[in-house]
């Protein structure tokens, strides 16, 4: 019998899922199959498209590869884009010809609604949504200051990210009053809001834009209706999508009023011979916009196709767990609670930065939807309540609140139902997990192979990690202590393939020993391993989009959005000049400054933009960075010692500044303190803090792994009566010991707690030099020594790494952060007796 032939026109996400599921059924052996794309790039992942500003290439981001379609014995034609349908002959045109079809899926996608505004026509007015796309964006911003996207939703927020990465001032330009209008209500909107702008990005809403004319100190303008106006070199519209649709209209296929290609439940079109998935398709008068209802549609069709006549699309879910610009964001179900009868649950913490928002239902039984921002760890439980069901507890406020206040533990996987969604993209259920275990599935990455859960969005890593983690535990199989889903080796297994194979970035660790795209969790990581095997700066161009927003800036973020200033003072030792500096430094910025417990001064309130203007000056007065904002070195305390202390029986101090000068470029899991007392008497506090120095009269007794703040711990006795240079040796060895094995985010204490034997076992690594590695990790040690450097004055010397710390033009000035600060201090407790008012 001879084979029918199947025509896929479209190779994007959906497209090519539709392929993956086809050739999985035997229905796959009836069909010739030809896929035409109209870009001449294989099927990439559009949800990760702003990654290829942070370094990723399109072989990074492709879902397939050439091999996997002729393998599949597939006739993949990509560059030709099909330009009419005959559906009498059946048969597509293309520039080169024409070809026949018995049936024909239309998976051609969306395209970028652009506003008709006068003037859009301008070559630097782009839109976000290719690859060829982001390349035109990169060459507008090359040289200029500003750019504007258009659109405060999704795909808006992702492109003004985009321009951030590239340097410029981002602003964003919203028609309605809120940042995604369609998934946040008001009190969220108007967070988000202000953290993004908080990071740096000027947000305007409720603005209408007339036209588009040329600059005066830019190269456009933007007129609004409100009779202002914003200037910018570049814009990107990002104001919705389009189903692509003209195809199907020009062949007189059912559409809907405001487009899109009408499909029935077997996403069949109004010719039985013709289907449609995806973006460019309307169902039940819905244009969904999301990839896992177009995975899901690919998944029925797949099915239809092999004769499956039970097969049918029945909706999708539109929930979405995201990371803007560094800030969560959730939105589950009725968030606007539409249900009738329905009723709201709010918890807003203000000071935190954290909004959410429970739908519940009118007899408060059921969850409609949710609404997070600021903080996404509750989406997981709330989206399991809503997908499934699940019966609200008597109090469901508990759900939202923190734990300190009364707040429910999330919901375990055990309380999960065998129908419980876990991967909404590819429609994988917890019954679908346990099953592939019972199968012989024994770990998570086996688990995602099977299924191909958490290979979407990858929105449900966090829960579906749970859930096979437990039901592993439940049939007596170990669990793995993969560092993510992105990587299958623990933080101390990736650091060693990084120093034995010389890797440099994390571009290569992912494409040579990892998968996808990184993560949150892997990310931050892999830059701290980086940072300590080679010690490159963390702001070049490899490594930014590594780091968290305190390491991206080299200051640490308050909580009005401004910045502090935190150099570094060694032991505690300073210079009359020296303070005279700071104290111009913060006169002149207006900055409020405090000495702090570990014998700094930190100056807070410091917009972006003057970072690197304050540290010119401090840099040139002779301060470096002091590595407040990264998990390295932070301080090590001091007291007077022998110097000037009656009692001090050696040099604490000069013994401090030599401890915190040798270690100063040290990066770790995470941060680390250290103390130095001149005697017994202890005034310096060492024997809480990570590695801790104590006289006596023979030399120095080292104390290690305590630990204050959350988890306080007194370090335990290591080594006594060291001479300087045994003690600098001996806190080499650990100091590199813990770097190396201990886990992402791990302080010292906790790292010992685990170690297998504890204090014993690493005196023997250490002092007996059990493994045989002592000198390797002293030579680790010293080599990071020599390669030292104050990362704010290799920013501040490079006009690139500059371009980082511009602000947006108009933004608000300072309050008086010591007026403020102080009028908020005494507003929160009663004054003390005597005390004036």
């Amino acid at each position: 019998m001879s084979k029918k032939t199947l025509i896929v026109i479209g190779n994007g996400m959906v497209g090519h899922h539709f392929l993956e599921q086809l050739v999985a059924t035997p229905a796959a052996a009836d069909f010739d199959i030809k896929v035409f794309g109209e870009e001449k790039l294989l099927a990439y992942d559009r949800v990760h498209l702003s990654d290829y500003f942070g370094g990723s290439t399109h072989a990074d981001l492709a879902m397939g590869t050439a091999d996997w379609y002729a393998e599949n014995h597939i006739d993949l034609r990509l560059g030709e884009q099909v330009t009419g349908i005959d559906r009498d002959k059946r048969t597509i045109t293309t520039l080169m010809g024409d070809y026949s079809y018995d049936e024909l899926v239309l998976a051609t996608g969306s395209y970028p609604f652009v506003p008709p505004i006068k003037g859009n026509e301008h070559p630097h007015c782009l839109v976000y949504r290719t690859l060829e796309d982001l390349d035109s964006i990169r060459a507008s911003a090359d040289g200029v200051k500003t750019g504007v996207v258009v659109g405060g939703g999704l795909l808006g927020l992702e492109a003004a990210n985009a321009l951030k990465s590239l340097g410029l001032e981002a602003h964003v330009v919203e028609f309605a009053p809120r940042l995604m209008p369609v998934q946040l209500d008001s009190d969220g909107g108007a967070l988000l809001k202000r953290k993004i702008e908080e990071l740096g990005v000027q947000v305007h809403t409720e603005k209408a834009t007339t036209e588009i004319v040329e600059g005066e100190d830019a190269r456009l303008r933007m007129n609004f209706s409100d009779d202002t106006h914003l200037e910018t070199d570049l814009i990107v519209f990002s104001a919705g999508i389009r189903p692509q649709d003209a195809l199907a209209r020009s062949s007189d296929l059912a559409m809907g009023e405001r487009g899109g290609i009408v499909i029935n439940d077997q996403c069949t079109t109004s010719d039985p011979h013709i289907h449609a998935i995806g973006e460019c398709a309307l169902w039940s008068e819905k244009i969904f916009g999301l990839v896992a209802p177009g995975y899901t549609m690919a998944r029925t069709l797949a099915s239809v196709l092999n004769g499956d006549t039970e097969a049918a699309f029945t909706g999708a879910d539109m929930s979405t767990k995201l990371k803007l610009l560094g800030v969560d964001v959730g939105s589950i179900g009725d968030a606007h609670a539409t249900t009738p009868g329905a009723r709201n649950i709010r918890f807003n913490d203000e000071q935190a930065g954290h909004y959410r928002r429970m739908v519940i239902s009118e007899d408060g039984k059921k969850l409609l939807g949710a609404i997070l921002v600021g903080d996404n760890s509750h989406y997981d439980t709330l989206l399991q309540y809503a997908l499934n069901g699940i019966e609200l507890p008597e109090n469901p406020e508990t759900l939202i609140l923190p734990e300190s206040q009364g707040g429910a533990p999330t919901l375990g996987p055990d309380a999960l139902p065998e129908t419980a969604s876990i991967c909404s993209c590819h429609n994988v259920s917890k019954g679908d997990i346990c099953g592939v275990i019972d199968a012989g599935c024994t770990d998570l990455a086996g688990v995602k192979a099977e299924t191909k859960a958490s290979t979407g969005c990858g929105g449900c890593a966090a829960l579906l990690k749970n859930v096979v983690d437990r039901e592993l535990e439940k049939r007596g199989v170990e669990v793995s202590k993969d560092l993510c889903e992105h990587f299958p080796y623990s933080r101390q297994d990736l650091f060693n393939i990084v120093k034995v194979n010389g890797i440099r970035t994390f571009r290569t660790l992912i494409r040579e020993h990892g998968k996808g795209h990184g993560c949150d969790i892997c990310k931050p990581a892999v830059a701290s391993i980086l940072a300590t095997c080679w010690n490159e700066h963390i702001l070049a161009t490899d490594h930014v989009p590594l780091q968290d927003t305190n390491d991206t800036f080299m200051a640490n973020m308050q909580k009005n959005g401004t910045y502090s200033i935190v150099p570094r003072i060694p032991g505690g030792e300073i210079t009359p000049d020296k303070l005279i500096v700071l104290g111009e430094v913060a006169k002149e910025y207006n900055l409020y400054t405090k000495i702090t417990g570990g014998q700094r001064v930190d100056l807070f309130g410091a917009t972006l933009s003057e970072l690197p203007e304050i540290w010119e000056k401090l840099i040139a007065a002779g301060f470096e960075t002091g590595h407040a904002y990264g998990k390295s070195l932070r301080t090590v305390k001091s007291c007077v010692g022998s110097t000037w202390c009656r009692y001090g029986v050696q040099d604490s101090v000069g013994m401090a500044i030599t401890l915190e000068n040798r270690y100063k470029g040290l990066r770790a899991p995470h941060k680390v303190k250290m103390a130095v007392s001149g005697c017994t008497r202890e005034c310096a506090e060492a024997q809480s803090k990570d590695f801790g120095v104590i006289a006596t009269e023979n030399g120095w007794n080292l104390y290690v792994c305590g630990n204050g703040g959350m988890r306080p711990r007194h370090g335990d006795l290591f080594a006594t009566d060291l001479s300087d240079e045994e003690l600098i040796r001996t806190i080499d060895r650990v100091v590199m010991f813990y770097v190396r094995t201990a886990d992402r985010l791990q302080r010292t204490s906790v790292w010992m707690e685990n170690l297998e034997g504890g204090l014993d076992y690493l005196k023997q690594v250490v002092l007996e030099d059990s493994l045989g590695i002592g000198e390797e990790l002293e030579q680790h040690m010293a080599d990071l020594v020599d390669t030292y450097q104050c990362e704010w004055k290799t920013a501040v010397e490079d006009p690139e790494k500059r371009k980082r710390f511009r602000e947006f033009v108009n933004a608000p000035s300072k309050k008086d952060p010591v007026q403020e600060w102080t009028t908020e201090r005494y507003q929160r407790r009663p004054l003390l007796e005597g005390e004036p008012a």
